[in-house]
């Protein structure tokens, strides 16, 4: 790494370079005759030069590339980092299972099913498509709060919903929160907007306030319910739902699903994708084979792939290629403190997929099972996804 923080002290002293004027020997200068009081009124004083001065006439045009790009992005002609962390649901690349799982959410929501669950391990991109769903749904027909930090007590967790809704002042009592959710579920329902409550981290949420959510999907107006509940988590979610003492709560909830780590197809298509997203050529600064190591080291999970990319791109920049090779990736698993691929030991990896192997891994909650059709038919959220304009077209027999 010590080469790529010298390309960047180096970069830095060129963005930043200052030309300061020569030093001047005050006592080789002749001194200026005096200036008449009046002339000095009539003409303006000249402004002292400063060192901002010197760093305004000196510096690259605005439009230079070295002052809008940061040098790693320049250096590969990006506009934006390709492998960000931060979700961004432009940079959301949306294989089939996460197809299915946009058109679920979609459809839980604005079909008024109550509550829905999405289940995906650490890493997967669960916030990136929650994201992606709050973008997708038009704003004139719903009205959200989302919970992201769900460690609340019950009292702070109604509070923490009505401040989303975008509510200024909350009643200090239950009872009074409680029928001002009521009344504001009634109005949207009254201008034709969903209700939505959102809890991301889900797994995190406590016995005593799981009761209390599932006692919210008690608001129903006409036969609708008024306030559909999205609950959002890792694997323990569905342990915690599946506990005996929460039964009730499991037998409401109308739509299960899930997304597991990308298959190696996927890994490459997954990088192309934010690669030409982010303005990068055609053509990838990731040869198969590397494809194929980067794969295997991040066990086709989305962030440890956006990890291991962008700090194999470093150490590219730091050497001056425009490639990203191997040993790029070796460093960026040391670094990370990943495994190297070559050093694996009995340790499963994502092979190369054939023909005959499944596009995914079994899922520990199999994504929409109930809605699945027979006969190799796609599924019901399948050919929903495709109205919606997430898919192709689909022929049906």
């Amino acid at each position: 790494m010590s080469r790529v923080y010298d390309a960047l002290r180096k970069g830095q002293d060129e963005i930043f370079h200052v030309v300061l004027p020569p030093p001047v020997n005050e006592a080789a200068v002749p001194a200026e005759p005096a200036v008449p009081k009046t002339a000095a009124v009539s003409q303006a004083a000249e402004p002292v030069p400063t060192i901002s001065h010197f760093v305004t006439r000196n510096a690259p045009p605005k439009t230079a590339p070295n002052r809008i790009l940061p040098l790693l992005n320049q250096h590969f002609g990006l506009h934006t980092n390709p492998f960000n962390l931060t979700p961004d649901p432009e940079f959301l690349y949306l294989t089939p299972q996460y197809r299915e799982a946009l058109a679920g959410l979609t459809y839980a929501i604005m079909g008024r099913k109550g509550f829905a669950v999405l289940i995906g391990n650490t890493g997967t991109g669960k916030t990136t498509l929650l994201a992606r769903v709050l973008q997708h749904l038009p704003v004139t027909r719903i009205q959200s709060s989302l919970i992201v930090n769900p460690t609340l007590t019950t009292s702070e967790f109604l509070e923490a919903a009505l401040l989303d809704f975008g509510l200024r002042y909350v009643p200090s009592s239950k009872a009074q929160r409680m029928a001002t959710l009521r009344a504001l579920l009634l109005k949207g329902r009254q201008e034709g907007k969903v209700s939505a409550l959102i809890v991301d981290e889900a797994h995190k949420l406590s016995l005593e306030l799981l009761e209390e959510i599932r006692l919210l999907g008690n608001f129903d107006y006409g036969g609708e319910k008024l306030l559909q509940i999205v609950l959002i988590g890792q694997g323990e979610l569905d342990n915690l739902l599946g506990r005996e003492d929460l039964r009730q709560f499991k037998q409401r909830v109308a739509v299960r699903l899930s997304i597991e780590p990308c298959a190696e197809p996927d890994v490459e298509q997954y990088i192309r994708y934010r690669w030409t997203k982010a303005g990068g050529a055609e053509l990838l600064p990731f040869s198969a084979e590397v494809i194929h190591r980067i794969a295997q080291a991040s066990q086709g999970i989305p962030r440890v792939i956006n990890l291991i990319c962008d700090t194999a791109l470093m150490q590219a920049f730091g050497e001056g290629s425009v490639s990203v090779h191997i040993r790029h990736v070796a460093a960026a698993c040391k670094d990370l403190r990943l495994f190297e691929p070559s050093l694996r030991q009995n340790t499963p990896v994502v092979a190369p997929l054939s023909a005959s192997t499944p596009a995914y891994l079994p899922s520990p909650i199999s994504a929409l099972e109930r809605y699945s059709a027979p006969n190799g038919k796609p599924s019901l959220l399948t050919r929903f996804a495709c109205k919606l304009g997430l898919g192709h077209k689909v022929e049906t027999a």
